[in-house]
């Protein structure tokens, strides 16, 4: 079958009938090209934003006959379901969390939508969301998926005293540009560091309230085991993740070691019978075991878990702004910055107007701890394109590299990838070239992706 015949459209019956059309089997998807297996996902994954969108709207009508004025003569009701998310839940077998975001998305689309009815009960004249007019096009043309959609949604929030519409519609529309070339985590994120960049004063209010949602939940179970769950904030999880990540990393990718006891470490933690589950087990009992023989007074005798935290020079003298724990995307208040560097110390790292690192740079083989610490800050995190993972995952690439083109190790030449990032650019024939300040990628033959292809930083402080 061809990817025309895969991709043709289901013919509905009408009428009550039922909807059919055919899937795509695993053979089909067997014999369709490199190409053609891509192309045939791209516009499958059209279609189902298109059909979300549709999906969406139906939703939100269902939840406007089903509207609490409406009583027991709503839909919902009268179908013998309590609420409309309910019905459209049964309606579409999704969770419930599916089904809620069906209707919040579908009434968004609602709102701003040109062709409906004169009806007093319908608020699209009078828009609750005006700074998301732009959004609702972008889900309603099946440009944007119902997940982005909310992700920006939430993200933005709405105006208050210091934050305008237009701050959000503009906001928005940057996130919109944006979308397409990120995963629903990395825009989720976006949305909400946007937000707090426009409302730097409701940074402490929002981490207060994050802060009270922490908990932790010890729960012995029949089978003699015990279950543990929990909500960490930013601050709490930037030391739990730090202390984890660092004892697994060798099994899930982390950086290669050059020191010959962290790479006898990392080999006799890659050649251990336990899951990396049982690791970080394993790891979180152990830190308590050493926190309780420490001396009376101290946690994990005099050393501290490696935590750094981002915060640019200029808003820790105002005492105003923004900072982030490394590897944390949620900021934090200049308060807990200044009581983090109180009790911690701190790595004084300056950034001049155009984000680049100063006064690091050394010539040696080898970046040096000092610098992969100010390439972390610049870069925060691999900066291959659409790759997520932490500056601590990476390792430092010359982009003029050393042995080939004679490049210096030194942070204009330095750029952050993730240890299969970087295997791919030296073994399959990528290569990445600096401009000024700035990185781009350039893909081989053959990879299907055309260059140059941008490079920026993820880093989370400006």
């Amino acid at each position: 079958m061809s990817p025309a015949a895969l991709l043709s459209p289901p013919v509905f019956a009408g009428d009550g009938g039922r909807a059919h059309s055919h899937s795509i089997s695993p053979g089909d998807a067997s014999r369709l090209s490199d190409d053609e297996l891509l192309n045939t996902g791209r516009e499958l994954a059209e279609r189902r934003r298109v059909i979300d969108a549709s999906a969406a709207v139906i939703s939100a009508e269902i939840a406007h006959r089903s509207r609490r004025d409406l009583g027991y003569e709503g839909l919902a009701q009268r179908r013998g379901m309590r609420t409309p998310e309910a019905l459209v839940q049964q309606l579409t077998g999704l969770s419930g969390a599916d089904a809620r975001t069906l209707v919040r998305i579908g009434t968004l689309v609602t709102e701003h939508s040109p062709d409906l009815p004169n009806d007093p009960a319908r608020c699209h004249d009078d828009a609750r969301t005006p700074w998301l007019i732009e959004v609702a096009e972008a889900v309603a043309s099946g440009n944007l998926s119902l997940g982005a959609a909310d992700a920006i949604r939430l993200g933005l929030g709405a105006p208050n005293d210091d934050v305008t519409v237009s701050q959000l519609t503009e906001a928005a529309r940057l996130l919109l540009q944006e979308a397409p070339t990120l995963t629903l985590e990395r825009l989720t994120t976006l949305a909400r560091r946007y937000r707090d960049e426009l409302e730097e004063g409701g940074i402490a209010e929002r981490e207060e309230e994050r802060r009270a949602r922490r908990y932790l939940h010890i729960t012995p179970r029949p089978d003699g085991m015990t279950r543990i769950t929990g909500l960490l904030d930013p601050e709490s999880a930037a030391i739990i993740v730090g202390a984890v990540d660092a004892i697994t990393a060798p099994r899930r990718g982390g950086p290669r070691f050059v020191d010959a006891a962290e790479a006898a470490r990392a080999e006799k933690l890659i050649n251990d019978a336990r899951t990396n589950e049982q690791l970080a087990v394993d790891a979180l009992v152990d830190l308590v075991r050493v926190a309780t023989l420490a001396d009376e007074g101290t946690v994990l005798g005099a050393r501290r878990v490696a935590v750094r935290l981002h915060v640019t020079e200029r808003d820790l003298r105002r005492g105003q702004g923004l900072a982030r724990f490394e590897g944390q995307p949620e900021a934090v208040s200049i308060a807990t910055a200044e009581r983090h560097s109180c009790e911690s110390g701190v790595v004084p790292i300056l950034f001049d107007t155009d984000g680049s690192v100063l006064n690091l740079g050394r010539d040696q083989r080898n970046f040096s701890p000092r610098q992969r610490i100010g390439l972390a800050a610049r870069d925060g995190g691999c900066r291959f394109p659409e790759c997520d993972r932490p500056p601590s995952w990476t390792e430092a690439h010359h982009a003029e590299q050393w042995e080939r083109d004679h490049g210096e190790t030194n942070i204009d030449n330095g750029i952050l990838l993730c240890r299969h990032h970087h295997m791919l650019v030296h073994n399959n024939g990528w290569e990445i070239e600096r401009h000024d300040h700035d990185f781009v990628l350039l893909p081989p033959p053959g990879s299907g992706r055309a260059g140059p292809i941008a490079m920026p930083p993820k880093r989370l402080v400006k």
